[in-house]
């Protein structure tokens, strides 16, 4: 299978549906996907439309590229994501990403639902991602590399462009948003972390944790493009509270910062 030869048959099949040429792609995580509803002149498509593209099957994931302008910038928006959990092969979950790059982006903001880790941290923060942890068991770089795709061993120390970086937090902060800093820990799901493995995760120095953004994030930076991450911490980590987990949380605290999450996201487009 030439995964590069579907990967162009996606994108001249979106490039054709499409009134612009996005510059900036913004993956939506879980209970994050209103921002889609702010982008103006937009062309919505069903991924199950889209050649090679799979479905979503997780709630709070629509599963629909949207593609129009956000503060006068052309964008393309995934509204939902692959997972793991449900099934997924890795060289799947990240090819939405890889088509992306093929629209002509070059600026990647991902978004996450996480698990607060970080003692300072509180549901309803967000936080800019820095770095992360790699604790899938799994990388989506892993068989024969296509040169075509980028290098057989591309650096991942700055994995997450530190201007983009300051740029949503110094936004958030003109906007008096507070937003954190720190390390995402990308587990593979679907149950929620032990209060050990926590306990493990902060030893290494994870500040929030969740089950998605890390295979993204590496395939976008193996293509060449410049990547930020913001996750909205909607919950506390297994152990940190005596609160058992459960989903309507991660959805109901997303739910209730989706106005600040929206102002931020679609500002920060604007200077991107």
């Amino acid at each position: 299978m030439d995964v590069y030869a579907n990967m162009e048959e996606a994108a001249e099949f979106i490039k054709s549906r499409l009134k612009i040429t996005p510059l900036t792609g913004i993956i939506l995580g879980s209970g994050l996907g209103d921002f889609a509803d702010c982008v103006d002149d937009s062309v919505t498509i069903p991924y199950e439309e889209i050649p090679h593209f799979k479905k979503v099957r997780v709630k709070g994931h629509a599963g629909n590229l949207v593609a129009g302008i956000v503060s006068g910038k052309p964008v393309a928006v995934l509204q939902g994501r692959y997972h793991f959990y449900e099934g997924h092969d890795i060289r799947d979950i990240v090819f939405p990403v890889r088509v992306l790059c093929l629209l002509g982006i070059n600026n990647l903001l991902i978004t996450n639902a996480a698990g607060g880790i970080n003692a300072a941290f509180a549901p309803g923060d967000l936080m800019v991602i820095n770095d992360h942890i790699n604790l899938m068991g799994e990388n989506p770089l892993s068989g024969d590399n296509d040169e075509r795709m980028g290098p057989r061993f591309p650096d991942m120390s700055t994995i997450y462009d530190s201007v983009m970086s300051e740029k949503i937090i110094s936004t958030a902060r003109s906007m008096s948003i507070s937003i954190k800093s720190g390390v995402y820990a990308g587990l593979r799901g679907p149950s929620y972390e032990t209060p050990a493995e926590i306990r493990m995760l902060k030893t290494i120095g994870a500040d929030s944790v969740g089950m998605s953004t890390v295979p993204e994030s590496i395939a976008a930076k193996h293509m060449g493009m410049d990547v930020a991450g913001i996750s909205c911490i909607t919950n506390f980590a297994a152990g940190i509270t005596d609160q058992p987990l459960d989903h309507k949380e991660v959805t109901e605290t997303a739910d209730s910062v989706k106005e600040d999450f929206i102002s931020l996201l679609t500002r920060v487009v604007g200077i991107f």
